[in-house]
């Protein structure tokens, strides 16, 4: 019997923010090579195999809604007419497809809603991405697991030997239960959003005087951080209708890495670094981009590094990135110093007092996307323009099954005021980028991933390590 659960104050906001034009799933591309000496039969083979695994919690909870007081409750609950065909679907590309039929058809399937009938995700098994090469495609609704959940408890339905033919699917592998997790009351969303967020507050006073002090520097360079009324106004910052593009990124991520050492910043400052350039000549060549420079919304994870994940747990921050620079060297400078500026705002907080500062922090963001949501224009100066997270990946390559998994790349939301996310993972000794952007709002994207890549090799000349 699977354990029934209330949905999480953070589930919530995700479940409030669902419409159809803002798509509250989040996804990721699997790329994966046949195991040695198999043909194109394996991976049917292999799709019945994984409709005949075994599922456990969270992949078998639906989502049950009642009203309390006028407000909706959600708690999630076994779906007991759970149909595996309907979630695990089996895809093939038209012949002599490729990298960019593969694109099309991965814009296209995270376009569409999930259906909260049933379990909120679906596993696509695509055929014909390359010889011997398939990819998997798998989009779940944020509110039922965040990313880093979704990856911990994907990575565990994989392995290191290449042998292994026997291990289980990631369905069949329950989350270990936290005995000292306490029960959580059914209340409304609103009231759990605001009761967390008070009880965080109140248990941490040091988060208001942050705030407050966060505040009081508003309009200082990037070396101080970012405040909440910051970020010019840009075509970033739209209405997003339904439909998406998608686009994708690789790199060695020792690149980024010798980069980093040679600056004294961190891979996450590259990253951003390297994004940044990208969009500074991706909307320069839309002649958008804005004077000012733009500012990134980065979730930071809160858990321990051991954790299994479950629910949502997830904090944020904002980061300049520093467009208006057009020296690579100087711009991932100016970065460094916003984003560790940024980080000693939240130094010594618990999980709860990080997720309190960031809620206040963005709280403006989200008054803006919620004026967005009703049509009313976006009230300026804006809090944020893009996001881009950075998500950690196994370090060894593994295995399903026996087909070695070459890539993952994360396919994250695109919402109201903000319609590009970045989102990169690391995998093996590659960093990969998922960049999902509104379709009419963001024409040629993957323009935007090649800029990106030629941004990297710009600066590693401007240091000394390309």
């Amino acid at each position: 019997m699977a354990p029934s659960r209330w949905a999480t104050p953070l589930d919530a906001i995700f479940l409030m923010g669902e419409t159809p034009e803002t798509l509250m799933h989040v996804g990721s591309l699997l790329h994966l090579r046949y195991p040695e000496g198999e043909d194109d039969t394996w991976l049917r083979h292999f799709v019945a195999d994984l409709r005949a695994s075994p599922v456990e919690a969270p992949w078998n909870l639906r989502l049950q809604t009642r009203r309390l007081l006028r407000q909706p409750v959600h708690r999630w609950v076994e779906d007991d007419g759970f149909d595996i065909d309907y979630h695990v679907r089996h895809s093939a590309l038209p012949a002599s497809g490729g990298e960019r039929e593969l694109g099309v058809l991965v814009s296209r399937l995270h376009s569409n809603q999930v259906d909260f009938r049933r379990p909120p995700w679906e596993l696509h098994v695509i055929e014909g991405v390359a010889p011997r090469r398939f990819a998997v495609y798998m989009k779940i609704h944020h509110s039922l697991v965040d990313g880093f959940t979704g990856n911990r408890i994907l990575q565990r339905g994989l392995t290191e030997d290449p042998d292994d033919r026997t291990h289980a699917h990631f369905l069949a592998l329950t989350r270990p239960h936290r005995e000292d997790s306490p029960p959580r009351e059914p209340v409304g969303d609103a009231v759990s959003v605001l009761r967390s967020l008070s009880s965080a507050v109140s248990s941490v006073p040091s988060v208001v005087s942050t705030l407050v002090d966060t505040e009081l520097r508003r309009g200082q360079s990037s070396g101080r951080a970012v405040t909440s009324y910051q970020a010019p106004m840009s075509v970033l910052n739209g209405r997003t209708g339904r439909a998406r593009r998608f686009a994708t990124q690789q790199y060695d991520i020792e690149r980024l890495r010798a980069v980093a050492r040679a600056r004294h910043a961190t891979l996450n400052d590259v990253l951003m670094a390297v994004c940044s350039g990208g969009l500074r000549r991706f909307l320069s060549g839309l002649d958008e981009l804005p004077d000012r420079p733009l500012v990134a919304f980065v979730p930071v994870n809160v858990r321990a590094r051991d954790s299994d994940g479950g629910g949502n747990y997830v904090g944020a921050t904002l980061v300049s990135l520093a467009t208006d620079i057009e020296d690579p060297v100087a711009r991932l400078t100016a970065v460094t110093a916003s984003s560790r500026a940024a980080k000693a705002r939240m130094r010594g907080m618990t999980g709860d007092a990080v997720i309190a500062y960031s809620a206040g922090l963005l709280a403006p963001a989200a008054v803006q996307a919620a004026r967005a949501l009703v049509g009313l224009p976006l009230p300026l100066p804006l809090t944020l323009n893009v996001c881009i997270s950075n998500v950690p990946g196994p370090t060894k390559p593994l295995y399903w099954r026996g087909a070695r998994l070459e890539a993952t790349y994360p396919v994250s939301i695109p919402t109201h005021s903000m319609v590009l996310n970045i989102t990169a993972q690391s995998y093996a000794g590659t960093l990969n980028i998922g960049f999902i952007g509104d379709r009419d709002a963001l024409p040629h994207l993957q323009r935007l991933a090649v800029y990106s890549g030629e941004a990297l090799t710009e600066l590693e000349a401007a240091v000394g390590t390309g």
